[in-house]
């Protein structure tokens, strides 16, 4: 029996409450207790009003009467502090009218619960924990049989598995165990907590003890927790497998159901069991005295309960260890712990003779280690399933509880009515100010100073004599068809006539249109209205009153401004004193859950207090991290990532993470060094068998080396020639070298030397040459500087225009330029030939100082890689428009892969990156729907190349998306794609069905950014630079004419 059990559980009364409350919260999915408490006790106890009650049509959660706020403060209360299990998503609906099924449900509740009690003697509560472990253990066996590789599936290169010096080890995922991974890894990581499990040692006569369920249980997996502990210090793998551990829980209890365990509820019942083995051996070794429970000294705390009900004050110590704290409505983690400690109406609770009723808790002793159970769970009784708040909540990496001290009550009371006064004071000043900053009646507000201003500039805007209609009319140039205009003047004074009706006729529409169609604005007419009468001295007066007020609007709300400003910085050292700073706790692990309320990954953040740096511990992964990347991940709000478990350990306590230290010589102890004999004995063993598979693969490798030497001695044919390849196949090329594409460059290096030529007739070679490319780069710069529409990319045309554009050196440029008009297939003519021969002297003669060659291949090599990047992405959307989105992806995804890294030189060395992350983006989500509709259709052939979809396309280019934060419309479509596929949890489908889904969705919802490898690139075709910016301006157009979202 738990701590929590002895204090809080005095009777059989209680335990049998207990039973209908496990049943209520199994057959209606509702976690909270005390509305399930509220519902047993209007029923009188009887199981199935209860049920009916709350799972009535249309029903709303009861509203809990002041009473039930104070059940944790009256004897024989069966509060826990720790969250339930999550809703079981395999219930009989009970939302209809059907008494039948209501009937069933309680029958089948009871039934099961009393047979299984009968059997094995294991609670209701205690068999919720078994639901997840067989399932595990069985995803582990089955996946030897799937044909498709796993997300955690081994290597065989052995040495992918090895530790790298003292890195931390990972634990292998061994179906939906990353809950297991999270919460081992962040215990484990607490000193303390480890040499207390490495150093247990079983009760001395366990052999003579009662085989109960709880020594079955507990001390086998002790062992096993003992062994995984010494791995996890001394192995030399990358990871280890947590699957013995799993396997004893696994046989602790019996279950058919599955789903994917809950980190809270697993922690609460691992520290549960480590209790209870703890408690064995200390009532062993106890001396006439009370025993002492490590788990107990180091995981479990005391609050008071001081409350008021009904006038009647009262006073209670409980004991907690994990605290629940709700996040729905409060932003920060000291708001939620304010509304944890304080229930009702906080002035009842220190005042007399009220008949108010309120409780407030005070912690009277802090465990070493406190952990707190975000809720970010509720029940949704509208669709009949849990859903997960999404809701951002921020935590200190330090945090200071002294304001939630018994000792402090008196201090922290006063304060609170401080901040209370200081809030109802800033409400006032904020309304004030948005009265200053969304001024006026009508449904478009501004900000009062930009009224002034706005009138202010009106009234010292020039006046004009004339409208603005008329003013135009009268520049409108003279024509026979046009009537006489009547001044604006007259027309003010005598009113609207008939004649200023516009007329119907043709002649007179015209000339009402024709002042707009004039292409040239009249010198005269004002930018802005303007005052048509207003005198110096009125003008003067309204000058001098606008300035004045907005002068003073300016000052009220700079006032406000700071006023506000400094109320907030009040607020937040309210608590910043020296007596309030005296209890800190530092932040040790934050547990993450992506995904959704029935399904998704955990991993954790773990603070290294000796590297003072945070690690992210995603199962086999261990990699370090920033306390940014935590915040993105942990706070919510961004993502479907959020916070669900938070450790903090006293920081004052420094034996919590202090290293082991050597008696005699007073050395760290580290590794190996740290571990008892018989631990020590284990992980050597486990070791060999680890330096034996590298041997072993060595050795493979070697014999495979000297089969292929002596193959390679062996004389082989010569191999035949490739088959010419038939007309209308296109040619495929790696790369395009410079000259394959110098070849395109003929006809330009022709025409400028015919203009060369036309010009200098009678002038030698060298000469000619030099106009040429002064011609010839004339011609480029004008193409560099032109901005031409998006289907013509002049960069295309030519490296010339490219390094321009980018201000590639001028030594650069003038030698590309050369070796244009040194190229071979100038040799066509005398002519040519012989400024082709000037142009391959001139080359020759530029000294290695001159031109650094390096830097020359690396911007060709730039340029070619622009190319090639050009041909992805055309390539990739001329498959995109004829639907053919599986062939798209490759190409897109290489297109933007290579177009970022030009991107990354410089803004013109590549295309518009938000263009090709677009269509990326489009070829995800209609695969994602495609692969969703094979999904659905049940067909076991349709359901499996929808997943091969998924696994083999989808989710190795998530990363892709996710790697960059700025991209939020890539975010937002892996969200979209993730909740498509989470929407089918809870819907009815055949059991195979439910498996796939179950092993694929752990892979879908892997937060993890690391870019795992693609495919060798695609073939891309051997295109001349005609074809390619003929071909390229054709897709431009296509584009343009079906326009994209966003683009």
């Amino acid at each position: 029996m738990t701590v929590e059990q002895n204090v809080l559980q005095p009777g059989g009364a209680a335990k049998h409450q207990q039973t209908f409350l496990n049943q209520l919260r199994e057959i209606t999915g509702i976690n909270d207790i005390q509305v399930l408490q509220q519902a047993l006790k209007d029923s009188n106890g009887n199981l199935e009003l209860a049920v009916a009650f709350l799972t009535a049509k249309n029903a709303k959660v009861p509203q809990l009467e002041e009473a039930t706020y104070y059940q944790t403060a009256l004897p024989g209360n069966d509060r826990y502090i720790s969250v339930g299990s999550q809703a079981d998503t395999n219930v009989i609906d009970l939302t209809g009218d059907d008494k039948d099924d209501l009937q069933r449900a309680i029958a089948l509740s009871l039934e099961e619960s009393n047979r299984a009690f009968r059997e094995t003697g294991i609670t209701d509560e205690e068999q919720a924990i078994s639901r997840v472990l067989e399932a595990s253990i069985a995803e582990n066996k089955a996946s030897l049989k799937r044909t498709h590789p796993e997300v955690w599936s081994d290597s065989p290169n052995p040495y992918d598995r090895k530790r790298q010096d003292n890195c931390p080890v990972g634990l292998k995922n061994v179906g939906n165990t990353c809950w297991f991974s999270a919460v081992i890894q962040s215990l484990f990581n607490l000193l303390e907590f480890r040499r207390l499990v490495l150093n247990f040692n079983p009760p001395a006569n366990a052999q003579d003890l009662p085989r109960n369920q709880k020594e079955h249980r507990n001390l086998p997996f002790m062992r096993e927790l003992r062994y995984l502990f010494a791995l996890l210090v001394g192995s030399k793998r990358k990871y280890v497998d947590p699957s013995r551990a799993v396997e004893i829980l696994k046989d602790a209890f019996k279950s058919n159901d599955s789903q994917q365990q809950d980190v809270s509820e697993f922690t609460h019942k691992l520290l549960d069991w480590l209790e209870d083995a703890f408690q064995i051996k200390a009532e062993e070794e106890r001396d006439g005295e009370k025993p002492k429970n490590p788990m107990v000294e180091l995981f479990y705390g005391r609050f008071l309960a001081v409350g008021v009900l009904e006038g009647k004050k009262f006073e209670n110590t409980e004991m907690f260890g994990q605290y629940p704290l709700q996040v729905n409505g409060f932003k920060d983690l000291h708001e939620c712990l304010e509304a944890a400690m304080i229930e009702g109406e906080i002035e009842s609770l220190h005042s007399e003779n009220s008949a108010k009723s309120g409780q407030e808790h005070w912690f009277t002793e802090l465990p070493p280690v406190l952990t707190f159970e975000l809720s970010r769970f509720e029940f949704n009784q509208a669709l009949g399933r849990p859903e997960k708040i999404h809701n951002k909540l921020e935590f200190p990496p330090i945090l200071y509880l002294d304001r939630y001290m018994h000792k402090n009550r008196e201090i922290t009371r006063i304060k609170r009515d401080e901040i209370k006064r200081l809030k109802e004071y800033l409400t006032v000043l904020q309304q004030r100010l948005e009265r200053y900053l969304s001024y006026g009646s009508g449904p478009k507000r501004f900000p009062l100073v930009d009224v002034l201003q706005y009138a202010l500039e009106f009234a010292s805007s020039k006046p004009v004599c004339t409208s603005p209609v008329d003013d135009l009319g009268a520049s409108a140039p003279a024509s026979g068809t046009l009537p006489a205009q009547t001044p604006p003047s007259t027309i003010e004074q005598q009113g609207p006539s008939s004649s200023d009706v516009p007329s119907t006729s043709p002649v007179q529409r015209s000339v009402i249109h024709k002042p707009f169609t004039q292409s040239r604005i009249p010198p005269d007419l004002p930018m802005h209205p303007a005052p048509r009468h207003i005198t110096e001295e009125e003008l003067s007066v309204l000058e001098g009153c606008l300035h004045r007020w907005r002068t003073e609007v300016e000052n009220d709300t700079r006032d406000l401004q700071e006023s506000i400003s400094r109320i907030h910085r009040t607020i937040e050292l309210m608590y910043s004193d020296k007596t309030m700073v005296q209890v800190p706790y530092r932040l040790h692990a934050v547990l993450v859950h992506e995904g959704q309320a029935n399904a998704g990954h955990y991993w954790a953040y773990i603070y290294d207090h000796h590297q003072n740096r945070w690690m992210k511990y995603n199962d086999i992964s261990v990699t370090k991290s920033t306390w940014e990347e935590l915040e993105r991940d942990s706070f919510g709000g961004y993502r479907n990532a959020s916070a669900y478990c938070l450790m903090y350990i006293n920081d004052k306590e420094q034996y919590l993470i202090q290293e082991e230290f050597n008696k005699e010589t007073g050395q760290i102890l580290v590794g190996m060094d740290t571990l008892p004999s018989d631990l020590r004995d284990y992980v050597k063993e486990d070791n060999k068998r680890f330096e034996k598979e590298l041997e072993e693969w060595d050795a493979e490798l070697a014999q495979k080396a000297q089969q292929e030497k002596l193959l390679s001695q062996i004389p082989r044919a010569p191999a035949p020639s490739p088959a010419p390849v038939q007309a209308g196949e296109p040619e495929y090329l790696e790369q395009p070298s410079r000259t394959d594409i110098s070849k395109h460059l003929k006809e330009d290096s022709v025409q400028a030397i015919n203009k060369a030529l036309a010009e200098q007739e009678d002038r030698g070679p060298e000469a000619i040459m030099d106009t040429a490319i002064k011609l010839e780069y004339t011609r480029l710069l004008k193409l560099a500087q032109e901005d031409p529409p998006p289907e013509c990319d002049y960069r295309l045309r030519h490296a010339i225009v490219y390094f321009i554009q980018n201000q590639a050196p001028k030594k650069i440029i003038e030698r590309t330029l050369l070796e244009q008009f040194g190229d071979h297939n100038l040799s066509f003519d005398e002519r040519c030939r012989n400024i082709m021969k000037v142009a391959q002297a001139k080359l020759e003669m530029i000294k290695p100082d001159e031109v650094n060659m390096e830097e020359y291949e690396r911007w060709h090599q730039d340029y070619r890689n622009f190319r090639e990047t050009t041909m992805f992405l055309m390539v990739g959307l001329e498959f995109f428009q004829k639907k053919s989105y599986m062939e798209a992806l490759l190409y897109l995804i290489y297109a933007y892969q290579n177009n970022k890294e030009l991107l990354s030189k410089g803004p013109y060395r590549g295309h518009d990156e938000e263009l090709i992350s677009h269509y990326r983006r489009e070829c995800l989500l209609k695969l994602n729907e495609h692969a969703a509709a094979l999904f659905e259709s049940g067909d076991d052939q349709e359901v499996n190349n929808g997943l091969i979809i998924m696994n083999e396309l989808i989710v190795p280019c998530l990363p892709l998306l996710l790697v960059d934060e700025m991209e939020e419309k890539d975010i937002v479509a892996v969200e979209d794609m993730r909740n498509r596929w989470c929407s089918y949890l809870g819907q009815e489908m055949e059991p195979n069905l439910q498996e796939k889904l179950t092993d694929f969705l752990p892979k879908l919802l892997d937060c993890s950014t690391e870019i795992k490898g693609f495919n060798d690139p695609p073939k891309l075709p051997s295109y001349s630079t005609h074809e390619l910016c003929e071909r390229y301006a054709r897709i431009m157009l296509s584009l343009s004419r079906t326009p994209a979202d966003g683009r």
